[in-house]
């Protein structure tokens, strides 16, 4: 039988105890029973478990307004001013945005209800170190605003794998696309499972009703709405996330005793670990997995990802694009800073009755929920206010990748085969694919259960394995003239396969809590009862009964450390190892058949113009916005970008065409 009383202070060790009418029956830390009292025999104590904890009406009533008002967002854009009449209306806004909105929408894209539950979790297990991630967010934007945005912008591209088809061939660009396809599909049923598991695990609402919650609103306005949509609603959504932290960290900083208390407390517990500097790489979070695998995977995400290049290239100027990316780290400094703190609220709470280690969750990924439940039982509405935090952040990434995907299948797939399609008519196929791709999305959330390791690690490890060798080909097509085609696709597969089997090895052989560098959490003071007392029995505080964790799989031999390794670093190798195979590749392969080139590397000559990041960040800055646009001015687009492309013998290649344009010109000068 389940119940639970009013708290008393023990008469002796002045102790907080649950129904105890006589002195304290069980020996706490540094304090011993009284000679009267009688102890419970052995093997009688048993862990006293709490009701499950539920949503209230109000608090769901809290989370259909937060669904109610996303949808009405997505309406609005959908339907106002006659809708969408191209497709690039749908997909980049018309390219009239400004930098808060997308800056926001950049912010939002990522930090999901992955981040809500995730990060929380790991700054519970491992420490405020976390934060170092925010340093490996601005390196990243560094790097995006220097090197990739302004490649993607001034050629006015809506597909990022456009970009390969013109520096190397079709055949790398279409690997590009299914290989994108393929991440952000499972990334994004990672994302879409995470608040399922929310009110599945806690509350126990059927996990389909949760998955089809979330995938039907957020396929619903994306389709409706497009960029616009996605773009506004991320933005009500990032507000509606912060207050959800805001008010868990207030409440939960009230309840420990002030921020000093709870500093203390974490200092104490060893999670104010910020000088972390080991270099182990099996260490799961240290300085140098977020300095440089955090830095990779971001990169990954933010560089040359469609979905975030989609969103700053629909800025009116470069130069709000770039401001775009500024308020995006603002953002994104909040939201990570926000979700550490609650960690470390969490640890000060429950410092000697770890929730975990209880039995009262199953997984560390149910911390939030249950410490939300736990601390606003007597709150209405509150906590349906962290509900709507979370689905904010699931709505806001899964809206954004449905438009993705959308955008590179007519990009890559839809516009070359069918170059004739009327605009009204691509933008039906446009929702279309938005319809498709998000009913997909859905289905795959109901299979990412099956992943291990928590919903943070799953989601990096499905980025940084795919990601991380498609942004080694836009370093090998951008900065390595070089580098060949059959150099990039050979480069392309050993890096999948190398951070495949990395990541793979690694979840079936996962490494020790000890070798990750888990601290410790304590189970000193649960609540325990005595079984063998009957109807009277009573509710104590005491330590955990000791319990013997499962064996651990026997790892292999030579590459068991190996597979141990952070799973920050997954992207990390699946970069480098693309580059350094595609330039070994290009220097060994041999010329096209039939022509007189050498073997070896490609040279800058046989070059398509512009489309290294020196020509053309110098040659066009001359003609690149830098402020306000004037009316019709456009980045430098499809129609006038280099189509030309090394294919088959050189004879055959056709070489720029005469300068009929300013643009024309500029981009004949590159032609070095």
């Amino acid at each position: 039988m389940l119940y639970s009383c009013a708290v008393s202070l023990c008469s002796v060790c002045r102790v907080p105890v649950l129904c105890v009418p006589r002195p304290c029956a069980v020996s706490l830390a540094g304090v011993s029973p009284p000679a009267a009292a009688t102890l419970a025999p052995a093997g009688s104590l048993e862990l006293w478990a709490p009701g499950r904890l539920t949503f209230s009406l109000w608090d769901y009533g809290v989370f259909a307004l937060m669904l109610l008002m996303s949808t009405g967002i997505g309406l609005f854009h959908g339907l106002a001013r006659g809708g969408q009449k191209t497709s690039e209306d749908f997909f980049t806004g018309g390219r009239r945005m400004s930098a808060l909105p997308v800056g926001l929408s950049l912010s939002a894209s990522f930090m999901s209800a992955i981040q809500v539950l995730g990060v929380p979790a790991e700054a519970h297990r491992y420490g405020a170190k976390f934060l170092w991630m925010c340093l490996g967010q601005l390196l990243n934007t560094l790097l995006t605003a220097k090197l990739f945005l302004p490649v993607f912008y001034r050629l006015g591209l809506t597909s990022t794998y456009e970009y390969l088809e013109r520096r190397f061939s079709r055949s790398v660009r279409l690997c590009g696309t299914l290989q994108y396809v393929m991440a952000t599909m499972l990334y994004t049923g990672i994302v879409i499972y995470a608040p399922a598991l929310i009110l599945n695990q806690v509350t126990g609402l059927d996990i389909w009703a949760s998955l089809l919650s979330t995938g039907v609103i957020c396929t619903f306005y994306t389709t409706i709405g497009g960029m616009k949509a996605v773009i506004w609603t991320d933005v009500f959504q990032v507000f509606v996330m912060l207050s959800g932290f805001l008010a868990i960290i207030i409440r939960g900083v009230l309840l420990v005793g002030g921020p000093t208390m709870v500093l203390t407390i974490a200092a104490n517990g060893s999670r104010m670990n910020l000088a972390d500097f080991n270099p182990d790489p099996r260490s799961r979070y240290t300085v140098w997995t977020f300095l440089v695998g955090g830095t990779l995977v971001w990169l990954s995400m933010y560089g040359v990802n469609q979905a975030q290049v989609q969103r700053y290239v629909a800025c009116r100027t470069e130069r709000e694009a770039r401001m775009a990316l500024l308020v995006n780290q603002v953002g994104l400094f909040c939201i990570v800073s926000s979700a550490v703190a609650c960690g470390l609220v969490m640890f000060a709470l429950y410092k000697d009755c770890d929730p975990l280690l209880a039995g009262y969750i199953s997984a560390p990924d149910q911390y939030m929920p249950y410490l939300v439940l736990d601390i606003f039982k007597t709150s209405p509405g509150v906590p349906g206010l962290f509900l709507a935090c979370a689905y904010s952040g699931t709505l806001s990434t899964a809206s954004t990748s449905i438009n993705a995907m959308a955008a590179v299948t007519v990009e890559d797939l839809v516009k070359p085969r069918l170059p004739a399609l009327a605009p009204r008519r691509l933008t039906l196929i446009s929702k279309g694919l938005s319809l498709i791709y998000g009913t997909s999305c859905i289905t795959v959330a109901a299979l990412a259960s099956l992943l291990g390791g928590g919903v943070l690690q799953g989601s990096f490890t499905v980025m940084g394995v795919i990601s991380g060798p498609l942004l080694g080909v836009f370093i090998l097509g951008m900065f390595l003239p070089m580098c060949s085609t059959a150099g990039v696709l050979g480069g392309l597969a050993v890096g999948l396969a190398f951070s495949l089997w990395v990541a793979v090895g690694g979840t079936l052989y996962p490494p020790s809590a000890a070798t990750m560098g888990a601290l410790p959490a304590s189970g000193a003071l649960c609540p325990l009862y005595n079984h063998t007392a009957g109807a009277n029995r009573t509710s104590l505080l005491g330590p955990l009964l000791p319990f013997e964790e499962p064996p651990a799989p026997a790892r292999p031999a030579i590459v068991g450390d190996f597979y141990a390794i952070s799973y920050l670093y997954y992207g990390a190798l699946g970069t480098l190892s693309t580059v350094v195979a595609g330039v070994l590749l290009s220097s060994l392969s041999a010329p096209p058949h039939g022509t007189s080139f050498p073997a070896g590397p490609s040279k800058r000559t046989r070059l398509p113009p512009g489309v290294l990041w020196w020509d053309i960040t110098k040659q066009t800055s001359s003609v690149a916005p830098t402020g306000q646009k004037p009316p019709g001015e456009e980045p430098l687009g499809k129609a006038e970008a280099p189509r030309a492309r090394v294919e088959g013998d050189a004879s055959t290649r056709r070489g720029p065409p005469e300068p009929s344009t300013a643009t024309d010109l500029l981009l004949q000068e590159t032609h070095v």
